[in-house]
């Protein structure tokens, strides 16, 4: 009981993320049972959340700076398109495996070097033009689906290598690889925020950009390094979108952008920056993940109606949270 306490006590957010895990999952299994307790939906589930995981972890680290990145989904169809007009240039029917294998694994470094390109982008308007996050990445958004609009002329590319639909939808030991290279980027983000002094730079930056200053940190490196982040971890999940669908558009996974503010804020990252830990941002893409699976199950909820209960969601989710830190400031003047 008392490690218990201790627990809660050092992550108050974590604990009760956990228990809104437990409550969901119960929820779930009581009204759809066997349906969403099969194995099959668990395996669809974990194709399905990697993708706007990492998306929610890249958001999460421009909130932790009191940023935001509403390029995220951009940047990630930028890199898939990028992927998708290489690769049929690269590998043909009679292309021998091996060398298509490394075919696909440079045009997956190509990616990610343009979304590391696109988030410096990002971080140099913020930290060194000054632009407002909101309204740096807003821009930044038009001007990458711009471009990825001109390159497809707005239609879906196909025609990919089999190789790479097959490499990114297999499994491993019964576990899907999208689950793995999710699991991979997401240690070394938790990983990141908490073990190193980058991680303890960026809140230091969030909370209070003067105090920033005068620790002697660069705020621009800073900025930049931190949208550089964003902008690899988008071009990660742009590679999983293109394998998942085998296929790369503009406009691929437009709502994306909300799920990804709505997990990061859900997950207990304050969006004034400065607070949070990735650890309840995994904790959150699951519940999210949970709930947009047992939505699928009901034929009648249309998938119009999903933009309405996220938004309806994230208003809540900041209210509560509103509430909470109100109250905690009141308990913390009174000690």
């Amino acid at each position: 009981m008392e490690t218990l306490k201790g627990f809660i006590d050092k992550d108050k957010n974590l604990a009760r993320l956990l228990i809104v895990f437990v409550v969901v999952f119960a929820i779930c299994a009581v009204l759809k049972g066997s349906l969403f307790l099969s194995v099959s939906n668990f395996q669809s589930m974990g194709k399905q959340f990697p993708e706007f995981g990492l998306l929610a972890i890249a958001m999460a680290f421009t909130l932790f700076t009191a940023g935001i990145d509403l390029s995220v989904v951009a940047i990630a169809n930028l890199c898939a398109v990028l992927m998708a007009k290489v690769l049929p240039t690269l590998i043909t029917p009679d292309t021998a495996a091996s060398q298509a294998t490394m075919m696909i694994l440079l045009a997956c470094c190509m990616a990610v070097m343009v979304g590391v390109l696109c988030g410096a982008l990002n971080g140099f308007l913020i930290g060194v033009i000054g632009i407002t996050p909101i309204l740096a990445t807003l821009g930044t958004q038009a001007l990458f689906m711009g471009c990825a609009i001109v390159m497809t002329n707005g239609s879906t590319l196909g025609g990919l290598p089999k190789q790479l639909s097959a490499g990114i939808n297999s499994n491993v030991a019964g576990i899907p690889v999208t689950i793995l290279i999710f699991a991979v980027f997401a240690v070394f983000s938790a990983y990141i925020m908490s073990r190193t002094t980058i991680g303890y730079k960026l809140r230091m930056l969030g909370t209070s950009e003067k105090a920033s200053t005068f620790s002697g940190f660069s705020n621009v490196k800073l900025y930049i390094t931190n949208y550089v982040l964003s902008g690899l971890l988008s071009a990660v999940a742009g590679i999983i979108m293109l394998g998942r669908f085998n296929s790369a558009k503009a406009d691929y996974g437009a709502s994306y952008v909300m799920e990804a503010i709505l997990i990061a804020v859900l997950g207990g990252v304050d969006p004034y920056g400065g607070k949070g830990n990735m650890k309840g941002v995994i904790v959150a893409i699951i519940i999210v993940q949970m709930i947009s699976s047992w939505l699928n199950m009901y034929e009648g909820i249309s998938n119009f109606y999903r933009q309405i209960i996220w938004g309806a969601l994230l208003i809540f989710v900041l209210i509560y949270n509103y509430i909470v830190n109100e109250r905690e400031k009141k308990k913390a003047m009174k000690g």
